[in-house]
């Protein structure tokens, strides 16, 4: 098979495993639902606007062109909206990795619904998505699976559901539901030396699914103890093929966070065959809704294709909850007889 080497890189040096990691990953997971799932959208029953920015295996330097070190930056935004029955958010990311760069943008909606204490969420997403291949290096001279300068665009589709209670979160699902094709320019060199370009090279946008769960423990009046897991599954294939989930496509995280007064956090967690994390993080302003914390993976596992650790940096804003639009009724016994 004719591949390249940055090729390669790019697919083996993210995450270790071919398929792993086509799209970002946050060691801020637990405050990111509305990157995780559409149903996500107001399920807090107030609005928040959330940015990332992390540097994933930070200060890598590869021997050629622009290195590997991925580097992503997002926005995500999420509004109760009552009159609609549920929420609605969006978020962006540019994701960058050498020569490759996504640029995503997504809109939701999840109608909610009471389950017991909580609420069951129901969403569906549109995404935008820009995809740009720079040069390439080759092996096999004029492979037309080699991209030149190529770009593509293409839109795509995504579901999920998220219940969520004072005690419980879980939400699952599932984006690129479409399996987008993208198609990008490769050049071709004759004997004379002249160039011409085709779209010959590929690019499969594989569907993703999400899994994440989550237990808040009152431990003391004053501190929440929160475990989390999350699972992310790629998808390769058609829909039907045998190797379809297959345990080296996926990545697993598990993650302990303890709150303390609603103001500081500290957690540690595991990144399955990568790394440990550790997070921290305090909350400022009325109400506590400014929120700032940092995380950094230490990369214990693969350090072959890889920096000693990973940053990432989380600014979070949490708008007041909106009033009641009625009065409740008060009861007194003056009536009762």
């Amino acid at each position: 098979m004719k591949v390249t080497i940055l090729s390669a890189f790019l697919l083996t040096a993210v995450t270790g495993t071919a398929l792993a990691q086509q799209q970002p990953q946050f060691t801020h997971y637990g405050f990111n639902g509305m990157y995780l799932n559409p149903a996500y959208a107001g399920i807090k029953g107030q609005g928040e606007i959330t940015a990332i920015g992390r540097y994933q295996y930070f200060n890598y330097n590869a021997s050629f062109d622009e290195g590997g070190e991925p580097k992503t930056y997002m926005i995500t935004g999420s509004l109760p909206v009552p009159v609609l029955g549920g929420g609605i958010g969006f978020h962006v990311y540019r994701d960058e990795v050498a020569q490759f760069k996504m640029t995503n943008a997504q809109l939701s909606y999840s109608k909610h619904i009471q389950v017991g204490e909580g609420k069951l969420g129901i969403g569906v997403q549109g995404a935008y998505t820009n995809l740009s291949k720079g040069v390439y290096r080759f092996i096999d001279e004029n492979d037309p699976s080699v991209p030149r300068d190529g770009s593509d665009n293409k839109f795509d589709v995504g579901a999920g559901v998220w219940y969520e209670s004072p005690t419980l979160y879980a939400g699952l699902s599932v984006n690129n539901l479409l399996r987008a094709e993208y198609k990008f320019q490769s050049a071709l060199t004759d004997a004379s030396g002249n160039v011409s370009y085709q779209s010959t090279a590929r690019y499969i946008g594989e569907n993703h699914s999400y899994f994440t769960a989550g237990y808040n423990i009152e431990a003391s009046p004053s501190v929440v103890v929160t475990p989390s897991v999350l699972v992310k599954m790629v998808l390769p294939g058609k829909f039907g093929d045998d190797g379809k989930f297959t345990f080296k496509n996926n990545s697993y995280e598990a993650n302990v966070r303890a709150t303390f007064n609603d103001k500081f956090w500290g957690g540690l967690g595991y990144r399955y065959d990568e790394s440990f994390t550790g997070m921290a993080g305090l909350a400022i302003a009325k109400d506590n809704a400014l929120r700032i914390g940092y995380a950094f993976d230490f990369i214990a596992f693969n350090q072959d294709a890889r920096a000693l650790g990973s940053h990432e940096i989380m600014l979070s804003y949490r708008l007041p909850k909106p009033n009641m639009a009625t009065r409740p009724a008060i009861r007194t016994p003056r009536y009762s007889f």
